[in-house]
């Protein structure tokens, strides 16, 4: 019969704040074993839990994730025989210290609170190393050092400029950016930075909720990148326009704002009720439809149409710092498939002489420059519709192409930008 004293404590007598760790250590196995997208299993992750014990395992999944290079390095440098990646004790040693070294948060409620996610030999050898990185002091690098194959891939891509800029920029959650559907005013924003008409740029911390005229529905949150496409088509005058792939609605309700017809096209239920509730918040009209546009098709082709093309979400990448740990060669290569599947069909819907814009969330060539370059091959009667330095914030220009590519790099001194790229084209006119 096992001895009671050796059996491991009930989590009711853990200490408290241990429920949130546990979380955490969900969420980083849904992440590095299954490649769930973080946001999506901190539902399932997180059941239960007050909000903000919810939004502690989040932030400590999501500081690991982004500095895990560095602390494994720190793991390994302080152990004899290296902890194979899938143990138990590798991966809640790599929560305690992110949150002993990034969110610094108080030593013995790290220890308390990681000891009881380990039983036995690994419990011990926790509870060392965490007193070692305690005694030596030790401490992460200036920058968090990009996952190997990222690093290599985007160098390579990029140079080594951009791949440095890029880790310099993982290394904090950005800023807050707000859309505006009519210029703001008063002194509620006297503080906030303005990086373009209708824009507004906050420090992070603040609960969005809690910000003036959040409940009048003026404005939304969106990245200043995210919001280029949708400027880029300009006033809509009640032309038509369909919104391809348009949940959560961000760039819907910009074109609404700015006069256009919309049509918002989506083929997730849930991702359209949340375009629904920010459309009913705002007080902004669209016409909202649920299909998959590899099927579905619309009655009459449109003045305009906006594919914001589902991709590897790489250039979101310092708010979702999961996606540089889930995201490989294999999935880049399948989303720029479905990318060509989805322009050609988007295509076919826009009228003679009328605007595509094609956008990707995506740092990677194969899902922006090298997509259209391939349509256009296939579409000879189609063109580049150039954009001009003038319609863009300032600190962001065009390439030589045309295009718009944001990079790691750009605007660092104001907080940084996604990474996006962004074509617009004109169909052939009428014979």
């Amino acid at each position: 019969m096992a001895d009671p004293r050796k059996r491991r404590r009930p989590a009711e007598t853990d200490p408290p704040g241990t429920a949130s760790r546990r979380a955490a250590l969900r969420l980083l196995d849904a992440v590095l074993r299954r490649g769930d997208p973080l946001d999506i299993a901190a539902h399932a992750a997180t059941q239960g839990l007050p909000p903000a014990d919810r939004g502690f395992a989040i932030a400590i999944a999501s500081e690991t994730l982004r500095w895990m290079s560095d602390i494994d390095a720190l793991i390994d440098g302080a152990t004899e025989q290296a902890l194979p990646e899938d143990v138990k004790s590798r991966a809640v040693l790599r929560l305690a210290l992110a949150q002993l070294l990034v969110l610094k948060t108080s030593p013995h409620a790290v220890v308390s609170t990681a000891l009881p996610l380990v039983a036995g030999g690994p419990r011990r050898l926790v509870h060392a190393l965490l007193s070692r990185a305690q005694q030596e002091e030790w401490s992460l690098p200036e920058s968090a050092s990009l996952p190997e194959a990222v690093a290599e891939r985007w160098a390579a891509e990029w140079g080594d400029a951009i791949a440095a800029a890029a880790a310099t920029a993982w290394s904090a959650p950005p800023p807050i950016d707000l859309s505006f559907a009519a210029e703001p005013d008063g002194e509620d924003w006297a503080e906030a930075t303005a990086l373009a008409p209708l824009h507004r740029r906050l420090p992070r911390g603040q609960a969005v909720e809690a910000m003036p005229g959040y409940r009048e529905g003026g404005w939304w949150v969106q990245d200043l990148a995210a919001s280029l496409p949708a400027r880029l088509l300009g006033p809509g005058n009640g032309q038509s326009l369909l919104d391809l792939c348009a949940a959560p609605g961000g760039k819907t309700m910009q074109l609404a704002a700015a006069g256009w017809h919309v049509v918002a096209v989506d083929s997730s239920a849930k991702r359209l009720g949340r375009l629904s509730d920010n459309l009913a918040r705002t007080g902004l009209r669209a016409e909202i439809v649920q299909g998959d546009i590899r099927r579905w098709q619309p009655d009459t082709p449109a003045d305009a149409v906006l594919l914001d093309a589902p991709c590897s979400a790489t250039g979101i990448f310092r708010r979702h710092p999961d996606v540089l740990h889930r995201v490989e060669p294999r999935q880049i290569e399948e989303m720029a498939e479905l990318q060509g599947e989805l322009l050609a069909r988007a295509a076919q819907w826009v009228k003679p002489g009328g605007t595509l814009i094609y956008a990707t969330c995506s740092l990677e060539r194969a899902e922006g420059e090298d997509q259209v370059a391939a349509f256009l091959d296939w579409h000879r009667d189609w063109a580049i519709a150039p954009v001009t330095p003038d319609e863009l914030p300032g600190g962001i220009v065009p390439d030589d192409s045309g295009f718009v590519r944001t990079l790691p790099g750009i605007l660092t001194g104001a907080g940084g930008l996604d990474g996006f790229f962004i074509a617009r084209l004109r169909a052939p006119s009428a014979a």
